[in-house]
């Protein structure tokens, strides 16, 4: 199964004026801790609401410092359960994002046709992956072996 996951981070950010300032740091400073390793993973603003249910920015601004709401999204591939799929993205993220909060939002399993650009924590050889099944592209790479005896 293949899922898509939602994280949402609060991203501290340091000597600004504005919201729209500690946005632009905020997903500029997450980009660069994820980057290049995980250069899949969408980074977009987060949403935030009153309790009244009145929407707010997603940066909260006090005394020139700011907590912006962060939603990070990225393609989990050849999981077991959607469980599974969540530890994983929030695994390979909070590895690169030390000492910034996590929260899974949204779990979504993906249809054949919906992973968007064919990347995920598969591709990036983690240890949680489950699959074992051998990749048969075309373009494997010959042994070492064969290689000296050209």
């Amino acid at each position: 199964m293949d899922c898509r996951v939602v994280v949402e981070a609060a991203v501290p950010v340091y000597d600004v004026r504005t919201a729209d300032e500690a946005i632009r740091i905020a997903i500029s400073k997450v980009g660069e801790m994820i980057n290049p390793d995980l250069n899949y993973v969408e980074i977009e603003m987060g949403s935030r609401t009153s309790p009244t249910g009145e929407e707010l920015d997603p940066a909260f601004v006090v005394a020139d410092d700011a907590l912006v709401a962060l939603e990070l999204e990225m393609s989990v591939f050849n999981v077991e359960r959607e469980e599974h799929a969540s530890r994983i993205a929030r695994k390979e993220i909070g590895q690169r994002l030390a000492d910034i909060p996590l929260k899974v939002l949204e779990v979504a399993v993906l249809d054949d046709g919906d992973a968007e650009d064919g990347r995920g924590a598969d591709d990036a050889g983690t240890a949680d992956s489950d699959s074992t099944e051998p990749t048969t592209d075309g373009d494997v790479l010959p042994e070492f072996d064969e290689l000296l005896e050209e």
